[in-house]
């Protein structure tokens, strides 16, 4: 027996280990992208649930995002300070009910500007080539084409 016969083959590929490994180039790429523009991946997430679900609650919110319901409350309270959203029932005891401002649906479409270019550079043409089935296999599992 040889060492050579000794040796391991190459590790066996976790989907797990991959998709995380993406993920946070993706993460990366789009929060560079997003920052010219004052906001984070997490706050383009909150944007698009607030602007998908008008009058959203921040109980709502947290289930969506995944964060809590504490969590939600200072990030409202920063994107309403910088007049992207607003709680038009924000009184104590009352449900809130939170939607987009014009200002909210301009930057919007500025940060989906951004992710088109993001999403060009890692599953474009000229990109890897197993990214770009991993990207086909997405918009395959969700319906949305090529």
């Amino acid at each position: 027996m040889t060492i050579e016969n000794a040796r391991p083959g190459p590790p066996e590929t976790s989907p797990s280990i991959v998709l995380l490994t993406l993920a946070h180039r993706i993460e990366t790429e789009l929060g560079a992208a997003l920052a010219p523009l004052g906001l984070t991946v997490s706050r383009l997430g909150l944007l698009g649930h607030i602007s998908g679900v008008p009058g959203v609650s921040f109980s709502d919110l947290a289930r969506m995002s995944g964060i809590t319901v504490q969590s939600v409350h200072t990030a409202v309270k920063a994107l309403s300070g910088a007049g992207l959203v607003r709680d038009n029932t924000a009184r104590p005891g009352s449900a809130s009910a939170i939607e987009i401002t014009p200002d909210g649906r301009r930057l919007m479409q500025e940060a989906a500007k951004a992710l088109a270019e993001v999403d060009e550079r890692l599953f474009g043409p000229d990109a890897d080539p197993i990214q770009r089935q991993i990207a086909d296999a997405v918009r395959a599992a969700f319906g949305t084409g090529p």
